[in-house]
């Protein structure tokens, strides 16, 4: 088991900080629930930052490849990872204004994090992956050998089938 990097994130972004390297997807546990299976590697990087306004944020880059389960056919589905995201670092009265804005109807443009002291890197990283994954991935289609019979048997079935095909031609 890697060791589980934690930074002091305000202190992390305003020293301009970087922390990089690589963590096997089965130390991810949350993770394990939307995929097939738990082989691989991710590559990370994290490099604090201030932005143009002065407000401290953490640029997050996150590549590699997992394995999700299609939801067609229930058979693995090769899922490639490339995150590129800026987080903003905020104290809480930020949040709360935050969130009462976005309930009064203003939209964020910009993700945001609650600044920390103890900020857990690869939970820092597990929860924008799962943010990033498809709610139900699925495979291309004719891709999915468990439903390409199954679709085409339904097709002959269904009362427009002759329709669909004369539109086709």
């Amino acid at each position: 088991m890697h060791a589980r990097p934690f930074i002091d994130s305000l202190d992390f972004a305003r020293n301009g900080q970087k922390i990089s390297g690589e963590v096997p997807i089965a130390e991810l546990p949350r993770l394990q629930d939307a995929l097939e299976d738990s082989r691989g590697v991710l590559s990370y990087t994290v490099q604090g930052v201030v932005d143009k306004q002065g407000i401290p944020a953490l640029d997050v880059s996150i590549s590699g490849s997992c394995q999700l389960r299609c939801q067609r056919c229930l058979n693995g589905l090769d899922y490639a990872i490339q995150l590129d995201t800026r987080l903003l670092l905020r104290n809480q009265a930020d949040m709360d204004r935050l969130d009462d804005n976005v309930a009064g109807g203003e939209e964020e443009e910009l993700d945001s994090i609650l600044a920390d002291t103890h900020l857990k890197v690869l939970d820092l990283l597990e929860e924008e992956i799962l943010l990033s994954l498809p709610i139900a991935p699925k495979h291309e289609l004719g891709a999915c050998q468990a439903t390409d019979g199954e679709n085409a048997q339904k097709e002959e079935q269904h009362p427009f089938a002759v329709l669909a095909k004369l539109k086709r031609n």
